[in-house]
């Protein structure tokens, strides 16, 4: 058996980080991924929006430098959860971030600050 996703797409906003009880970090993000093709109706390509679940060291990676706009390649696993919502057992499909790579990050400075900040080391 082989359950393994790799996405790569813009992230739709900040990640959400929290701390469990136990102490462990979690992570959200929702990535924008275009579809390799066009619709019929549009001639545009159609965009999903995927929530991406990240945990510990991964999580605080992401969330310290993926800001809302970053590339991101995300390589992980469908997870699916059960959920009973007034008596229906509904199946709630997750994808569990493994590993991350920063393709382009957008940062929040603007370049001329960047600039500002090396000259001052």
């Amino acid at each position: 058996m082989f359950n393994t996703v790799i996405l790569i797409g813009r992230t739709v906003g900040e990640i959400k980080l929290h701390t469990l009880e136990s102490g462990f970090k979690v992570g959200f993000m929702t990535l924008a991924v275009t579809r390799p093709f066009k619709n019929m109706q549009t001639g545009e390509p159609d965009t999903d929006f995927i929530t991406v679940v990240l945990w510990a060291g991964i999580a605080e990676a992401a969330s310290a430098y993926c800001h809302k706009g970053s590339t991101v390649a995300v390589k992980g696993r469908v997870a699916i959860r059960k959920k009973d919502v007034n008596g229906l057992s509904i199946d709630s499909i997750d994808i569990i971030g493994e590993r991350i790579s920063f393709i382009n990050l957008k940062t929040q400075q603007t370049e001329k600050e960047f600039f500002e900040n090396a000259n001052q080391m």
